[in-house]
């Protein structure tokens, strides 16, 4: 049997990191915490040093051959390397990087997302989906002529200091669970940066019909599934009700889509579960790991761009090189290929399901074929942010570092990607690697 065989994997547990873990510690000195994104810190072992990537799996600095469920933190859709993706990057590097103008691949992919998503009339591209969100809000405001921005508990929608506030709040600062506190997620914020911002509880429709009821808020932005923290679905009827509410209020309802786009329906959550925005943010798969992002909705309100006096701007929108992966991506992502990746996905999620039941531990797994999460310690699937947080963090970190061993890399903070790469041999390995992990939590 190949020595990067993956059913191999579990057969050696005690990988090594020394080599990362010397990489970080000498190019401190360079980069504060040895990394460029502080999401990058705390991760177990300390923050990995990568080599290459293939398919489903990442080499890591000291020549591990990790079977990889980050999926650059959701973006690889199609995984490591696709050839679709790498061939296509390849050919417009060849024909130029940057023109500050238009070019044919950029209309391409702006027409090829508007035939697929919903609620796409229009659509600007940017590179991250901080901007992405950062427009979204402003062209609601522009075209409500109002301030106030509704967020919830537990979502995310960029760094921005604007919006980050209650991403992940400490519970003993957050205030009452129906009517939280805003918390600022960074140092240097100033309340200042959110006025206008309220935070209210996820999935209680009752919530947002009496607050939109006073008719003065411009947009409610929301993840229509929360995968920032947890996988949890929305209530039935809960986005039902919140699309009437907003139409009732003349608010603009915004999804971000940053993560649940092209996972839970290859034509975004809003497919899947049949409600239509006004605006919504996709960006991570859609370029498969490329930086691209893109806000679409309703054609007056993205018009507003040209005719409303709304700045919309950036030198890196749509680079060519990206569009090009863009393209790539999405038509490799057929209905078939998206099928048969979610129900190895959904495969994986029963494996776990059943080997942390079989070792004794209480968990809760949830969430959707290509993107789920796992908490222990939970009876009982999660509702919103602080059914989250009240799981047992330091126990499936043991889980995540016991996994990391045995050569699979997951997220500590639960959440698990699955690319069309994570063939059945691939899911065989990881459930072997999950009974022993699950064995060794469980024995203490």
């Amino acid at each position: 049997m190949a020595a990067d065989d993956p059913a191999t994997l579990v057969a050696r547990p005690g990988f090594g990191f020394g080599a990362s873990q010397a990489l970080i510690a000498e190019n401190a000195r360079f980069l504060p915490g040895g990394v460029s994104s502080n999401f990058r810190l705390g991760m177990a072992e300390g923050p990995l040093v990568f080599r290459r990537g293939d398919g489903a799996f990442l080499v890591d600095a000291d020549g591990n051959r990790l079977i990889d469920y980050y999926c650059g933190m959701g973006a690889t859709i199609l995984g490591h390397t696709p050839p679709e993706v790498t061939t296509a990057v390849r050919a417009q590097v060849e024909k130029g990087i940057l023109f500050a103008g238009q070019t044919e691949v950029e209309f391409e992919a702006a027409r090829l997302l508007c035939a697929r998503i919903p609620s796409a009339e229009r659509l600007r591209f940017a590179s991250s989906g901080s901007e992405a969100a950062h427009a979204a809000v402003r062209i609601a405001r522009a075209a409500t002529g109002r301030r106030s921005v509704i967020k919830f508990e537990g979502h995310y929608h960029g760094w921005f200091d604007s919006i980050l506030w209650s991403a992940a709040p400490p519970l003993n600062a957050a205030g009452p669970a129906d009517a939280p506190v805003p918390v600022p997620g960074s140092a240097g914020q100033d309340a200042a940066d959110a006025a206008g911002l309220e935070v209210i509880g996820w999935n209680d429709a009752a919530a947002v019909e009496a607050r939109l009821a006073r008719g003065d808020v411009a947009a409610l932005l929301m993840e229509p599934a929360m995968c920032n923290q947890g996988a949890i679905a929305p209530a039935p009827g809960y986005l039902e009700r919140v699309r009437e509410a907003c139409t009732k209020a003349g608010t603009i309802l915004v999804f971000d889509e940053v993560i649940t786009g092209f996972r839970l329906h290859r034509d975004g959550a809003q497919a899947l579960f049949g409600v239509t925005p006004d605006l919504s943010i996709f960006a991570k798969a859609i370029a498969n790991g490329f930086p691209v992002a893109a806000v679409v909705g309703r054609a007056e309100l993205m018009d507003l761009v040209v005719t409303g006096g709304v700045v919309h701007g950036g030198t890196y929108n749509a680079q060519p090189v990206t569009m090009a992966a863009l393209v790539a991506t999405q038509r490799a992502l057929t209905p078939e290929r998206h099928a048969r990746a979610g129900a190895r996905g959904q495969r994986l999620q029963d494996g776990l399901r059943a080997a942390l039941s079989e070792a004794g531990l209480t968990a809760q797994v949830a969430g959707f074929p290509l993107m789920f999460h796992v908490a222990f310690g939970p009876d009982e699937p999660a509702r919103n942010y602080r059914d989250v947080a009240a799981a047992d963090k330091a126990a499936y970190v043991r889980f995540a570092r016991a996994l990391l061993r045995r050569g699979v890399r997951v997220l500590e903070r639960g959440a698990w990607f699955v690319s069309t790469e994570h063939d059945d041999a691939v899911i065989d390995a990881t459930l072997d690697a999950v009974r022993a992990a699950a064995r060794e939590v469980a024995d203490g």
